[in-house]
């Protein structure tokens, strides 16, 4: 029998010259954790466990992992749990980004290498997400993902916190001098009450509504809250879908199309979504063989009001979106511009799902509609100029609109620990005024972390300064707010025009017009670059390989072999 037609615990057999025998081998050793004939002639449903003590957003993942082990079961399939790398975004230096497509790859060769008929993906915090989507689009194995769920909110002192928009938040204000570090600290420990991902509208819950939208997971699975009931009944669901799936050999690219990266689009511009959603959709495009561009992006969020009033973009959080409806019902809100026949995983097509979903209710302010929605349109631009030729990126919904208009002299730091040591000294002479630029942190540089929010100089925040432009060919976290411009392409780190600006240089950024200028002749420019010197290469290890290979982050920051 061809190998490929194989399925179960048939599946991508152990080669010992000998495929019976190494049938009867596999055989023997399952059995030795209990299972019998009739256990291995059922499908064979891996998942994919993110679980790590580091990763403090999957704490309550192992009720969930039992809860799809249960619908597996009850499916009639057989479920094997496997572990694979967990990046847990606050606990990885320099950042969890420069491990997504490592993750990525180790997840694909899992799948590729067990017998499995298909698999579930449990994930959640910021990279995990992108990662295990990449991993099964290469795999082609049928895949479903399921989210740990976001964070419930805390409270301190009758403020409601949500991490991590108000972790910067108060972070600025103690800067400023108007908190003290006994109450920083009692700040410190209300700000995440729950297991569970940031509980705003950052990059975790962006890309778990991202993924819905895409099809590959249930409708109803992006917002119910870490812990809660909802969630585990999701986790039961999901298993019991997978099953079907399996038995389909309904694969991931049944439901990546054009049609759903679209409509993923249009709704990361109506959540008012995180930036790192850019760099991850179209990543994930690309594995998929689907065109998806800077371009088509921004032209989403042209067109697309924000419709979700969820920080950093809006008041509420994610346990408000979830109460309002969630994800079905701000896809109903967006039914005229959605493409309904784009699939999803539960077989059914999205105009087939909203037929019976309600429009955003009347008593509540957390969903919009196209009518009346929660903010104009144009949450994210993507910029062009002398200064990022192949495009840069800013969420204008989460910046200072005195400042998406800026003429200033450019104050530059040469990486994230550069900022860390000079940014709060006097003698550096900051004004409002000033253009913050940071280079040397883009994918080969250092695999982009989320530094791009450079902090404001204490001795402006104590004068009550609470933003100024900020350039770098880094990310931010999906959590922040400012007036940031973030992914400048080509990087400084490949001789990117970031490399060549100097103290005083002047820049000018006008978001309407969609520019981001260093005022500076060519000529001068020119001469600047016959001096550049890049950054030494990493020695060895993954390090080294990311650096080599990693496409730019217009282009997904994927490695280029992949």
């Amino acid at each position: 029998m061809d190998p490929a037609e194989l399925t179960g615990v048939d599946k991508n057999l152990t080669r010992y010259g000998d495929t019976e025998f190494s049938r009867y081998m596999r055989r023997a050793f399952l059995s030795s954790a209990g299972y019998d004939a009739d256990d291995l002639n059922r499908p064979i449903i891996g998942i994919a466990d993110t679980s790590s003590d580091y990763t403090t957003c999957h704490r309550d993942m192992p009720a969930l992992l039992e809860g799809v082990r249960r619908g597996i079961t009850q499916a009639g399939g057989l479920a094997l749990a496997f572990p694979t790398i967990s990046l847990a975004e606050t606990q990885l230096s320099p950042t969890s980004m420069l491990f997504r497509n490592l993750m990525a790859m180790g997840t694909e060769e899992m799948i590729r290498s067990q017998p499995m008929d298909g698999v579930v993906l449990l994930g959640g915090c910021d990279k995990t997400v992108p990662a295990q989507l990449m991993a099964a689009v290469s795999a082609g194995v049928p895949a479903i993902s399921l989210v740990t769920g976001a964070m419930r909110t805390g409270s301190w002192h009758g403020d409601r916190l949500g991490a991590c928009t108000d972790c910067r938040r108060y972070w600025l204000r103690h800067r400023a001098g108007e908190i003290d570090r006994e109450e920083i600290g009692e700040i410190e420990q209300a700000l995440c009450p729950t297991g569970g991902t940031c509980m705003v509208m950052g990059t975790a819950s962006t890309m778990a509504c991202i993924t819905a939208t895409l099809g590959l997971m249930l409708p109803g699975g992006a917002t119910p809250l870490s812990g809660s009931a909802d969630r585990l009944r999701q986790a039961v669901m999901t298993g019991r879908r997978i099953v079907e799936l399996a038995r389909d050999g309904q694969s991931p690219d049944r439901f990546l199309t054009g049609a759903s990266f679209n409509n993923a689009a249009i709704v990361l511009a109506a959540l008012g979504g995180s930036t790192n959603a850019v760099i991850h959709l179209i990543a994930i495009a690309r594995r998929a063989g689907v065109e998806l561009t800077l371009e088509d992006l921004h032209d989403a969020a042209r067109e697309t009001p924000v419709l979700v009033n969820c920080k950093p973009v809006g008041t509420g959080y994610m346990e408000d979106f979830h109460k309002a409806g969630g994800l079905p019902v701000l896809w109903k809100a967006l039914q005229s511009r959605l493409n309904l026949d784009a699939m999803n995983v539960n077989g059914l097509a999205l105009g087939e799902m909203l037929k019976d979903t309600p429009a955003p209710a009347g008593w509540q302010d957390n969903i919009g509609t196209l009518e009346h929605p929660i903010g104009p349109p144009g949450a994210l631009v993507v910029l062009r100029g002398t200064l990022a030729p192949d495009g840069a990126l800013i969420k204008r919904a989460a910046a200072a609109s005195d400042l998406q208009r800026h003429r200033g002299p450019a104050a530059v730091f040469e990486s994230p620990d550069d900022v860390a040591a000079r940014i709060d000294d006097p003698v550096l002479g900051l004004t409002p005024d000033h253009v913050l630029v940071m280079r040397n942190a883009g994918p080969v540089a250092m695999g982009m972390p989320e530094a791009g929010s450079l902090p404001i100089p204490a001795y402006l925040a104590k004068k009550d300064v609470v933003d100024m432009v900020r350039v770098s060919d880094a990310r931010m976290s999906g959590t922040a707010y400012g007036t940031v411009v973030l992914h400048c392409c080509p990087e400084a780190a490949v001789g990117g025009p970031l490399a060549l600006v100097r103290d005083g240089d002047l820049i000018e950024l006008d978001v309407a017009q969609r520019r981001l200028d260093l005022c500076v002749s060519e000529e001068e420019l020119t001469r600047r670059k016959t001096s550049h010197v890049p950054p030494p290469s990493p020695e060895r290890g993954w390090r080294r390989l990311y650096a080599e290979h990693v496409l730019p982050a217009h282009l997904g920051a994927d490695l280029d072999f992949l």
